[in-house]
């Protein structure tokens, strides 16, 4: 073992730590884009990569970085230092992203090239980004960057308590998806059995290595990651642990889902895949599906078999019960609306009038 030698008095080390070097790399890449617009003596790149760095999950720091990007750029397209902006800028942005066209890939473009060629963002995607901003500035407040906060005064757009942009599934839908999937090859078949099976979100099995997969009394588990950050054990139904078995094979590190050059399944890639599963099990929202679809139908369906609330609830991790609800009362919605009955008695008139 080898000895501790004291300084000398008077000796006083020279050797500095930036504490920034221990950020995650979403916010030291956020601070290093700020940094080449402002400069390294601008306090913007600092206090926003710090913000950056408090937050728990590594989705909600690409998200929460992504918006800020966007409402700097257009601050500074006013002319307008974010760190000088008030209520009116803030109210215009919010009008502004009503209209404004999203980025979307490019394709056949380099890696991460985008264009603005989407479509608008919806009532949510609007109320995320001006929440994203509102936490910025709550955050500049607090370290005395700023006076007060631009958008804690924005009106948010009202958003309809039962609507969800994810296009459901019919059970016999989501058993041709992962019949497709498992003709196609094992990495399919285990990605999609995965995400129906135990209802995650895309990002949060991405995120997993080989060697997370473990054995707690009796069950094979997978330690999913929750919003906030919170780990949660999953257990692997048979189905699933054996469709997930044969596409590891004799693998035990690295990445739980690879390419064919072994490096980490991107959520791009997985959407483009998926895409092309749907094509092939015929089904109609082929074009637009997306994996969280799959949690839709975990819940739906978990719900429909009149599985606990709570339980499901559980599950997927949402911490108010009626975000698990949302998704039942949208399908009864739909199943119970007038106006199927309408349309079978206008039908009954019809054929009696020939």
């Amino acid at each position: 073992m080898t000895a501790l030698v004291p300084r000398q008095a008077g000796a006083v080390s020279t050797a500095r730590h930036d504490p920034r070097d221990d950020w995650p790399d979403e916010a030291k890449a956020l601070r290093d884009r700020l940094t080449e617009i402002y400069g390294d003596h601008d306090p913007l790149p600092t206090v926003a990569g710090a913000w950056i760095a408090r937050q728990r999950s590594k989705h909600t720091r690409r998200a929460y970085a992504r918006n800020l990007l966007r409402w700097e750029d257009y601050a500074r397209a006013a002319g307008i230092h974010p760190l000088q902006a008030k209520l009116p800028l803030a109210d215009a942005y919010s009008n502004h992203l009503t209209t404004a066209p999203t980025m979307r890939r490019v394709k056949g473009g380099r890696p991460g090239e985008a264009a603005p060629t989407g479509p608008p963002l919806s009532d949510s995607g609007r109320a995320q980004a001006l929440a994203a901003c509102g936490s910025f500035y709550t955050y500049a407040v607090r370290v005395e960057a700023v006076p007060a906060d631009p958008f804690a005064s924005v009106l948010r757009p009202r958003i309809d308590p039962d609507h969800s942009p994810t296009e459901g599934l019919l059970p016999e839908e989501t058993a041709a998806l992962i019949d497709a999937a498992r003709q196609h090859d094992p990495r399919s078949y285990a990605l999609v059995t995965l995400l129906y099976l135990l209802g995650p979100r895309i990002d949060e099995l991405l995120s997993l290595d080989a060697d997370q997969l473990g054995y707690d009394r009796g069950h094979h588990t997978l330690p999913l990651r929750l919003k906030g950050g919170k780990r949660k054990a999953a257990p692997l139904p048979p189905l699933a642990y054996d469709a997930l078995r044969t596409y590891l094979g004799d693998r035990a590190d690295g990445p739980l889902f690879i390419t064919a050059t072994g490096r980490r399944w991107s959520e791009p890639e997985v959407h483009k895949h998926l895409r092309m599963l749907a094509r092939k099990a015929g089904l109609p929202q082929a074009d637009s599906i997306k994996p969280h679809v799959l949690r839709h139908a975990f819940i739906t369906d978990n719900l429909a078999d009149e599985v606990p609330l709570e339980r499901v609830q559980d599950a997927v991790g949402h911490s108010d019960p009626r975000t698990t609800q949302r998704y039942n009362r949208r399908r009864r919605q739909l199943d119970d609306h007038p106006a199927y009955g309408l349309a079978a008695r206008l039908s009954a008139r019809l054929d009696e009038a020939r």
